[in-house]
């Protein structure tokens, strides 16, 4: 009697519950410092962002989506509203344990679907050079690099990017 190999359990995307958020900032938080290299200052960052968020909601306009595999948050992503025709992609990550699963896509692919459901007109979205997969996933998405600009943040020299993309 051989065994079948079992497929590996997939995500389910939810919207955030109390606790989701610093969680959220902290897997980004650690991963970051640990694959990249980033210090401890990356943490303000991305909890500002989240507690921006949580603080100046704004229902219809904006959301967040949390990846879950096994009842752990494994990835998230944000849409926030820059102004009344411009959403803004926020805080795109993916667990190692969930990488190959096409989750960063489907996070992506979500956050295009609400913006234009919305009646955005255009979305953007600031990373930095280095984060090579995210850059692929926008590229594939439809994103276009606008703006670059060298600078020193989270003990590191890197480059800043600006991608958009209209809907």
């Amino acid at each position: 009697m051989s065994l079948d190999p079992q497929p590996e359990p997939g995500f389910t995307l939810r919207d955030p519950v109390p606790g989701d958020m610093g969680q959220i900032v902290s897997g980004q938080a650690r991963l970051y410092a640990r694959e990249y290299g980033l210090d401890w200052t990356f943490e303000a960052l991305v909890a500002e962002i989240a507690s921006h968020f949580i603080r100046d909601f704004q229902p219809g306009w904006e959301r967040c989506w949390v990846a879950e595999r096994g009842g752990q948050i494994v990835g998230s992503v944000f849409v926030v509203r820059q102004d009344p025709d411009t959403a803004k992609l926020r805080m795109l990550y993916v667990e190692p344990s969930a990488r190959g699963l096409g989750l960063g896509r489907r996070l992506v692919d979500e956050a295009l679907r609400f913006a234009t459901a919305q009646g955005y007109r255009r979305m953007v979205l600031w990373t930095n050079s280095f984060l090579v997969s995210a850059r692929r996933i926008y590229e594939a998405a439809g994103f276009e690099l606008v703006e670059e600009e060298r600078h020193h943040s989270f003990g590191k020299d890197m480059v800043g990017q600006v991608w958009a993309r209209d809907l």
